[in-house]
């Protein structure tokens, strides 16, 4: 349960990163609500999943899917670059997070 809670933790983390963006700066209000919905939610989350899990782990994690999943975001559909450092680098980020679930108890 710790784990799906985590990863959705991260998932809201990516959101909100990908909203702060959209919010050029706080100076818009709909992605600034947004962002400060997401952030809370997120925290929240991973506060819930810190019960259980061990800090290190949940919190790499955490920022691993946020980081990952807002570059993959920003290389599909916001024209971010693709090359290939950037592309290996994400396969070694997300294959830390699989070797950290792996070997980390519920």
């Amino acid at each position: 349960m710790a784990w799906g809670i985590l990863i959705v933790a991260g998932l809201l983390e990516m959101a909100w990163a990908l909203l702060l963006k959209q919010s050029e700066g706080f100076s818009k209000p709909g992605p600034t609500v947004g962002f400060l919905i997401t952030l809370f939610l997120s925290m929240f989350l991973l506060a819930q999943a810190l019960k259980t899990l061990p800090v290190g782990t949940a919190y790499a994690v955490w920022t691993g899917i946020g980081a990952a999943g807002t570059a993959i975001v920003g290389m599909l559909w916001l024209g971010e670059s693709r090359d290939a450092l950037k592309l290996a680098s994400l396969v070694l980020l997300l294959s830390g997070i699989i070797g950290l679930r792996i070997s980390s108890p519920e």
